[in-house]
């Protein structure tokens, strides 16, 4: 059986002391970081490495929004929009936006799924305000619930008609963060009413397969307490008044928002509701160092059962939906909207 966490692998190649670990612990799922993506042909290797160490094909993530959160990069792989450049287009034309968000996101599920990457990190449901960090910024589709649940709606679709399963990020909101959670844990001030416009955009998308949570303390709910550690923000606010029932992942465990160690770290989550662990080492470089830091995650991390384990199975499905696209005739259609963009196919 699966243990509920996703962990990374230090380089392009996976090392015999990874994969006794994956074999010893069985993650649910392994995220690729930019660290283990040089070319096409040895993703796919590595992937078959990682399938073959735990004797299945467990669930490949990456974070691979486009703009500046992109894992796999030019001239290797095509570069995509931001999402601020899909809401500038909708604000012109919503037919236009809408589409090119569609044929964006169907386009980076094909570079994935050639791959065996059947999960992706994205898209960001988050709103910025003015004046907050720009940990999100232009990574955003817009400042407005409607817009930016029609757009994130739109990727995650076209991730899904290509076989991939979308993760909606960062709820329950991390537009109004004044700091940087990688770093430190940004603390949320507003009010419920502010709060209500941020969680609208999330409860326009409480269907889609997955979420990733936010390392953020909100004062009106929890003050002090990271969401990705509270019951109140997972129970009453993600869940209940949000309405979201997909699988819950943690943001990357290893970032500096939150206290204690990584093991108390992921019991904790575990405990606050969160269905699975993602553990990234994104600020390690040392092999082992790294590996040292996913044994004491996968040490924490319960067997993936119940209601867990039915939501990571919904999601997983979604891999087995491509639909038939023509990838040639989808740039075609995609340099229409963006002409300035390279290294397409």
């Amino acid at each position: 059986m699966a243990k509920a966490c996703i962990l990374s692998v230090s380089g392009p190649v996976l090392t015999k002391d990874e994969a006794a670990l994956f074999a010893a612990h069985q993650p649910w799922g392994v995220i690729l970081m930019g660290r283990s993506c040089v070319s096409r042909g040895q993703v796919r290797r590595l992937v078959d490495d990682i399938w073959n160490a735990m004797d299945r094909p467990c669930l490949i993530f990456i974070d691979q929004e486009g703009g500046r959160v992109a894992r796999l990069k030019a001239p290797e792989w095509p570069l995509f929009p931001r999402g601020h450049d899909y809401a500038d287009l909708y604000a012109k034309d919503r037919l236009a936006g809408r589409e090119a968000v569609w044929l964006g996101h169907r386009l980076i599920a094909a570079e994935l799924s050639a791959m065996s990457i059947h999960a992706d990190c994205a898209p960001v449901v988050d709103l910025p305000v003015p004046g907050a960090h720009d940990v999100i910024g232009d990574r955003a589709f817009g400042t407005e619930p409607e817009m930016v649940a029609d757009l994130a709606g739109a990727a995650l679709k076209g991730l899904a008609d290509g076989g991939v399963a979308g993760v909606i990020k960062h709820i329950p909101g991390h537009g109004r963060s004044m700091s940087d959670s990688h770093m430190e844990l940004p603390r949320v001030t507003a009010g419920d009413n502010e709060l209500a416009k941020d969680f609208d955009a999330f409860s326009r998308l409480a269907d889609a397969p997955m979420a990733m949570t936010a390392h953020i303390a909100y004062d009106a709910f929890d003050a002090g307490v990271a969401a990705t550690l509270s019951k109140v923000m997972i129970q009453d606010v993600i869940r209940s008044r949000i309405g979201f029932d997909g699988l819950l992942m943690t943001d990357d465990l290893g970032m500096r928002a939150l206290g204690g160690s990584l093991r108390e770290r992921g019991t904790a989550a575990i405990a606050a509701g969160c269905d699975v662990l993602l553990h990234c080492s994104g600020f390690l470089k040392d092999p082992d160092a790294i590996l040292a830091e996913m044994a004491e995650i996968a040490a924490a991390s319960p067997e993936l059962e119940g209601k867990a384990l039915e939501r990571a199975v919904r999601a997983e499905a979604m891999s087995t939906h491509e639909q038939e696209f023509n990838v040639q005739e989808g740039w075609q259609r995609f340099h229409e909207y963006f002409p300035q963009l390279q290294g397409a196919a």
